[in-house]
């Protein structure tokens, strides 16, 4: 299948294994109408055999349409077939298959989507793994991102966050590390080391990078990180790339 014109895949400035820059060019969800940058919102594709399905990485080819919704948003679209509707004019014809558990299907890819870009960044060099080590880094100013799993103690998340503050000159303020939406199982399994429960980045262009797979689960997850943080990230990456 042909990709349209108007429906570009990817950033012509990304190289091999980078994800678009955050932001990038506007969307349209097709069930709220309203516009968002192409790095918020999720991209659902036409296979060959008309069957409508996620492509989270948005690179696939043919016909895309664009939604920014949350999960419990899309099982009511899907139920009540509005989705169909905006689908249908979407792409142009009537002849498409909404899978009944496309919203598991959903979530399911961009969980992978996210695991995938945090296992390109460990084999670039890019994570921290162990809290000792990312204390240190942290306190040093050498972490431009800061997660924590979804299962990670309190207490724990604390030290590192304080820790993230003085090295960030940014005592005070309500910086904290993200609260992932994935516990240290699964984070545990992707990445292949045992017991993964904080993780941190090094580079702001890392950050960047791992900002726009999570902002789309967190969307569709109803779980959006710590205000402001993303937007911090996207900041320091621009800096950093304007400094190069």
């Amino acid at each position: 299948m042909r990709n349209p014109r108007n429906d570009p895949l990817g950033s012509p400035n990304s190289g091999p294994g980078d994800a678009p820059a955050l932001g990038g060019s506007e969307r349209r969800c097709v069930l709220t109408g309203e516009t968002s940058a192409r790095d918020d919102l999720l991209r659902l594709a036409l296979s060959p055999d008309g069957d409508v399905l996620p492509d989270a990485l948005a690179k696939a080819p043919g016909r895309g349409a664009w939604i920014g919704v949350s999960r419990g948003q899309l099982e009511t679209a899907v139920a009540n077939g509005k989705l169909k509707g905006a689908l249908a004019r979407a792409f142009k014809t009537g002849q498409l298959s909404i899978p009944g558990d496309l919203p598991a299907l959903v979530q399911a890819a961009l969980e992978k989507a996210f695991l995938q870009r945090l296992g390109l960044e460990m084999r670039g060099g890019m994570l921290i793994l162990g809290s000792d080590r990312i204390a240190h880094e942290a306190r040093m100013g050498g972490v431009a991102a800061l997660y924590h799993a979804a299962d990670a103690s309190e207490d724990g998340c604390r030290k590192l966050d304080q820790a993230w503050r003085v090295g960030s000159d940014a005592e005070g303020s309500g910086l904290v590390g993200e609260r992932l939406p994935l516990d240290r199982e699964a984070l545990s399994v992707a990445l292949g080391r045992e017991n993964v429960v904080h993780l941190a980045l090094a580079d702001p262009r890392s950050a960047g990078r791992v900002a726009i797979p999570l902002g789309r689960l967190q969307t569709f997850l109803g779980a959006a990180g710590p205000a402001g943080n993303r937007r911090e990230v996207a900041d320091a990456s621009a800096r950093h790339d304007e400094n190069l």
